[in-house]
């Protein structure tokens, strides 16, 4: 089988992470290729996500690298068991750009998340009216069936969290954001009222960064930060207006952990956030 043109950001994690075990236990791309039978370039495509790998052969690597993190392996394993189709972002393979199906994967399989939201409000908590204003005000211009179906995709990604085990959610969002009337004073003023009927779900606890806050939080970009199924698959994302990028070292998931202590510290919580909203809501 060839190698994959466009590895989804979850392949190409699978691929890093086996690539990170063999690094770790002094092994090169040579021994481990020998270790299951076939050659050097495979191995290579493995730890790029270009190609695929079963199970059976991430279980005799990790063997092969000493790791005796079962939850880790098994982790590991389910990744090499999805397959293209299995999942309903993939109905919008070569309908979208590759990145939104890249980060309705991340999302499914979060167990819970946080994020920073400098200018725009989560994509999971956006109407579509907003998420509309959002895809028009695109640059280059997008065709007006891209757009409807960019926000029928952002829509379906909500459901996650409704789902009978929904992940915890925890934005922090800038007064910015708030306050922009993206779409104009109708739109503004709806997607703040559902922000408010959404902060009121167990799973949902946001939090809001005023003006007022005397604390400075380096919000340059959103960024989501995903809980995987056990800690080494915890995953940043950032969303930036040129690209979007996945990190997954530890030093990049400490500094985010780290932005993220540092916004909660600065925001209102939870009760105040919403009191907070509601205020703006009123006034717009």
């Amino acid at each position: 089988m060839p190698p994959r043109d466009n590895p989804t950001a979850r392949q190409v994690r699978l691929g890093a992470e086996l690539r990170k075990l063999r690094e770790r236990a002094g092994k090169t791309a040579r021994e481990a290729a020998g270790r299951i039978s076939t050659d050097q370039a495979r191995i290579s495509n493995i730890e790029a996500g270009r190609s695929g790998i079963g199970e059976e052969r991430i279980r005799r690597l990790a063997s092969f690298y000493a790791c005796d993190d079962e939850a880790l392996i098994d982790a590991l394993c389910a990744i090499s068991r999805e397959h293209r189709g299995q999942f309903w972002w993939d109905e919008y393979r070569g309908v979208l750009p590759p990145g939104f199906l890249d980060i309705a994967e991340l999302e499914h399989h979060a167990r819970y998340m946080q994020s920073l939201q400098p200018v725009t409000m989560p994509g999971l908590l956006q109407t579509p009216e907003y998420a509309r204003a959002m895809f028009r005000s695109a640059l280059p211009r997008l065709p007006e069936d891209e757009v409807e179906a960019r926000v029928e995709h952002r829509v379906r990604r909500a459901a996650v969290l409704d789902r009978d085990e929904p992940p915890e959610f925890a934005p922090i969002v800038h007064e910015a954001a708030l306050r922009m009337r993206l779409g104009g004073r109708k739109v503004a003023r709806a997607q703040l009222d559902y922000l408010l009927e959404a902060a009121e779900r167990p799973n949902v606890s946001l939090r809001v960064i005023p003006f007022a806050s005397e604390l400075y939080v380096d919000m340059a970009h959103t960024a989501l930060y995903a809980g995987g199924v056990v800690p080494q698959l915890d995953t940043v994302h950032i969303d930036a207006p040129i690209r979007s990028v996945y990190l997954d070292a530890a030093a990049e998931l400490h500094r985010c952990r780290l932005l993220l202590d540092l916004g909660r510290t600065a925001a209102l919580d939870p009760a105040e956030s919403r009191s907070f909203i509601h205020h703006l809501a009123r006034d717009m």
